[in-house]
């Protein structure tokens, strides 16, 4: 991993989106900081839109979306988007799976969950899961005291022997049915959204993260970055990001909007 000051400034200007994660990246603590939202909120002043991809519930994704000085928001691991048009007052959410398919998925869900907290002492149901509309989240660290790795490691085992894909965030094992990913609905956000066709040009996006679930975005964006926590989770961390931050969390954040924001300011 690079620090970012070796971040090309003509590679900064070319940027023209910030796709970031939330847990840990725009977070300090489980704080939303007023460094990190102002940090948001210059971004979309300066014509550069964010959208944070993220392993949070669609409750919190509807609230992020009319409310976050954001372009959109992807939750629960790539399951849908939502956008918020402000000057329509219409929110448009799109999904990868129909109502009835995610209420099929949501059953088998639940017993394994009954059969996590059974087996891994200490885990529990995350706080948010009454929010969620896709996935299953085991929280190991977020309002529990932090499992071991080979607990965390054990609960990923039991989703994956269900049939379901599991994730493991800075705070959550998530597991849901399905092959979609936080890259894949990114790019369907990405083509109705923005009318881009990512693979075209992936290096006019930038993507932050910190954990293992960013994986397949460090991978497929060139200009990945990790704020300095993602240090934790080196050896879980098959690709790590291009560059990485000084700060951790929401300064690690702040860092990349401040590198954009001057390389604008710039331009000849």
């Amino acid at each position: 991993m690079k620090p970012l000051s070796e971040f090309l400034e003509s590679d900064l200007r070319r940027v023209r989106c910030v796709f970031t994660d939330i847990d840990d990246t725009l977070t300090d603590d489980g704080c939303l900081t007023a460094k990190a939202y102002g940090a948001i909120a210059a971004l979309d002043e300066t014509g550069i839109p964010v959208v944070p991809i993220t392993g949070r519930p669609a409750g919190w994704c509807d609230l992020i979306a009319r409310l976050w000085p954001v372009g959109g928001v992807v939750g629960e691991n790539g399951a849908f988007y939502f956008r918020y048009d402000r000057s329509q007052k219409r929110m448009e959410r799109f999904y990868a799976d129909s109502e009835t398919e995610r209420s099929a998925k949501r059953e088998k869900l639940i017993s394994i969950g009954d059969k996590i907290i059974a087996e891994i002492a200490g885990s529990a149901i995350s706080a948010d899961q009454a929010y969620r509309e896709t996935d299953l989240a085991v929280d190991f660290s977020e309002d529990v005291p932090r499992l071991s790795d080979e607990q965390i490691d054990r609960i990923v085992m039991i989703f994956r022997e269900s049939g379901a894909t599991a994730k493991v965030s800075s705070i959550h094992v998530n597991g849901w049915f399905g092959d979609y990913d936080k890259l894949s609905m990114t790019r369907i956000f990405a083509a109705n959204c923005l009318k881009v066709d990512l693979n075209k040009q992936p290096e006019r996006f930038i993507f932050v993260g910190d954990s293992p679930n960013d994986e397949p975005m460090f991978d497929f964006f060139p200009n990945s970055v990790g704020v300095a926590n993602v240090r934790l989770f080196k050896d879980r961390l098959v690709t790590p990001p291009t560059y990485i931050t000084e700060a951790p969390g929401g300064g690690g954040f702040a860092e990349v909007a401040a590198a954009l924001i001057a390389s604008r300011k710039r331009a000849p």
